[in-house]
């Protein structure tokens, strides 16, 4: 698979990167199914692993990190997980848990989960807020690289990157996100110009995308970003992206203008929730 930089921080991973959050039960994946997917994934030279507290109540993570453990394979990978909390305090109770469920003493990424608003923003960069934390971690050397991600609103992650000098940004990427309030145009450009690696996600647009399998993923990687997440909760999806991603070759401008003109039917809240004012913070999945 093609090695892209991960911004300026002198590491470089394939293009495709596993996204975890869908090796849980919700997702019909058990444990041992898991764990074969994830070390099949390494062997097949993916790195970079996604994962949040809030996936599944911490069973994407409990079984990342299990099934890392068992096969003593913690030193192949780049773990990058997240917080959905706002505040110092209850960011650094929410990274002890990940820790403990990772079976780790420290994770290469850790990430502000979903900032969809400025208030949001706001909130994290306020005294005692969640940045706190994630400084705090990153001196200590809990974590090695600070980050941010969202769904929404590239604006509110556009004035993130201008007032923090974040190491990336995980970002909706896919082409159905290329229709309305696109991370693609404005904040992909100044991201890049600012040596902040961008990871795409959303890739398959929670499924809508899937009658245009190959073509979404092509789409995404595509773009000027360093890896983009894939959700795999099967075996056979796992070796359906290695193959797409090994044969990659980018979409031409003109290639990409006709796939964007086969799928703007799909430019609707009902297909796009995660581009509208209720999306939750987290996941579509989190359990509160």
């Amino acid at each position: 698979m093609e090695k892209r930089p991960f911004g300026s921080t002198g590491q470089q991973f394939p293009v495709l990167s596993f996204g975890a959050q869908r090796i849980v039960d919700e997702h019909n994946c058990t444990e041992e199914e898991a764990i074969q997917i994830v070390n099949r994934a390494i062997d097949e030279g993916i790195t970079y692993f996604d994962t949040a507290p809030s996936y599944s109540s911490g069973q994407s993570e409990e079984r990342l990190g299990k099934a890392l453990a068992l096969h003593s394979r913690r030193n192949d990978v780049w773990i990058a997980t997240k917080t959905h909390d706002r505040s110092r305090d209850g960011s650094l109770k929410l990274l002890e848990a990940s820790l403990n469920r990772l079976q780790t003493d420290h994770v290469e990424e850790w990430r502000l989960h979903n900032i969809m608003t400025m208030e949001e923003l706001d909130k994290c960069f306020a005294k005692g807020g969640a940045l706190e934390a994630l400084l705090e971690a990153k001196e200590q050397g809990v974590i090695k690289h600070i980050s941010i991600s969202g769904h929404t609103n590239p604006r509110v992650q556009l004035e993130a990157i201008e007032r923090y000098p974040f190491d990336s940004a995980l970002v909706a990427l896919s082409a159905a996100d290329h229709l309305i309030y696109s991370f693609a145009h404005e904040f992909l450009p100044k991201a890049v110009e600012k040596g902040v690696a961008i990871i795409g996600m959303k890739v398959m647009a929670l499924g809508k995308l899937a009658p245009w399998y190959e073509k979404a993923l092509q789409y995404t990687f595509s773009l000027p970003i360093s890896t983009a997440i894939v959700g795999m909760e099967s075996m056979k999806q796992l070796e359906q992206n290695l193959a797409i991603a090994k044969n990659f070759k980018p979409m031409t401008e003109l290639k990409q203008l006709e796939f964007l003109k086969e799928i703007a039917h799909l430019a609707t809240p009902d297909v796009l929730r995660w581009k509208t004012t209720d999306w939750v913070s987290g996941e579509w999945y989190v359990r509160k």
